[in-house]
């Protein structure tokens, strides 16, 4: 007696960021600069399903994101890989964050990757002429953000 077994059923596809998720993700340190709790909630998932061991620090608002800055280059290794920067916030908007980020010796290095709920063409070509890495659309998706990590990592 024959017995067949179809393993069609037990094999699945990986998703399709968990196919690319690099070893090299693992241990990045992102700073997530967002005033809207949701979509700060919707980044941190997100960043926690790509980079697994991350450090993820994230900030209200643009006075937050420096302080939380300058706290944590009093070592160098400890600055974030990569800064993820809503350009709408209270107070200092994201461009002029971006703009103090870049003026700044310390921070100048770190890619800074911009993030708004529309593509205003003088926005992005704003955000390009002060420094930022790249400009993603909000709401994030989990390709996109994989796809600009193994860009900028």
């Amino acid at each position: 007696m024959e017995i067949k077994i179809d393993m069609s059923a037990a094999i699945q596809e990986p998703k399709s960021s968990e196919a690319k998720v690099d070893k090299t993700y693992q241990n990045l340190k992102i700073l997530l600069v967002e005033d809207n709790p949701d979509d700060a909630d919707l980044t941190k998932r997100l960043l926690r399903r790509i980079c697994l061991d991350r450090d993820i620090f994230l900030a209200a608002d643009a006075e937050e994101a420096l302080d939380c800055l300058e706290s944590l280059s009093k070592e160098e290794s400890d600055l974030p890989d990569l800064i993820l920067l809503d350009i709408k916030l209270p107070r200092l908007s994201g461009m002029e964050l971006l703009e103090r980020l870049k003026a700044n010796p310390k921070f100048r290095c770190i890619p800074v990757v911009m993030l708004t709920g529309s593509l205003v063409s003088k926005h992005v070509q704003k955000s390009y002429d002060l420094g930022a890495v790249t400009y993603l659309i909000k709401p994030i998706s989990e390709d996109e953000l994989v796809m600009t990590l193994s860009c900028l990592i």
